[in-house]
């Protein structure tokens, strides 16, 4: 099926380009996402009518992401989680747990945006964590987990 992209969609394309993805990609995903359209000649036509406007939202979420960005980059959370004497957690800290502490200090961070690469932080101490705010734009934060002896 051939989508017109609403939205930059990584792996895939850029706002306004025509794309060939496959039937469930696009029906299940991409459409009820609002990231893409079918590509009919009336929803192109609809489109270059709209194409500066969309752009102009785009360049806006694309400008309050990097500046909460700058806010987040280099940060520094400290979460709480019951331990044993050799610093392994029981239970562990994921990406929940941190999107929930940065929501209380303040940014609009949801879990998806959290990337945890080694999987959920299982030991005690500092972890670096990525937070997707944007496509284009990736932050660190630090995570220190604090083992509360049971």
């Amino acid at each position: 099926m051939q989508v017109i992209l609403l939205d930059k969609v990584v792996n895939l394309g850029n706002l306004g380009d025509v794309v060939r993805v496959k039937d469930g990609y696009a029906r299940n995903f991409l459409i009820p996402q609002r990231m893409a359209r079918r590509a009919t000649t009336a929803a192109v036509a609809e489109f270059e009518a709209k194409r500066a406007e969309l752009e102009k939202a785009a360049a806006a979420k694309l400008a309050t992401a990097q500046a909460q960005g700058e806010k987040l980059s280099g940060l520094t959370v400290q979460i709480t989680q019951k331990s044993g004497v050799d610093g392994r957690l029981f239970g562990s800290v994921t990406n929940a747990d941190i999107a929930e502490v940065l929501t209380k200090q303040g940014f609009a961070i949801e879990k998806a945006q959290v990337r945890l690469p080694q999987g959920p932080l299982k030991i005690a101490g500092e972890h670096s964590v990525s937070v997707a705010l944007h496509t284009d734009v990736v932050v660190d934060v630090n995570v220190a987990v604090v083992g509360e002896h049971a």
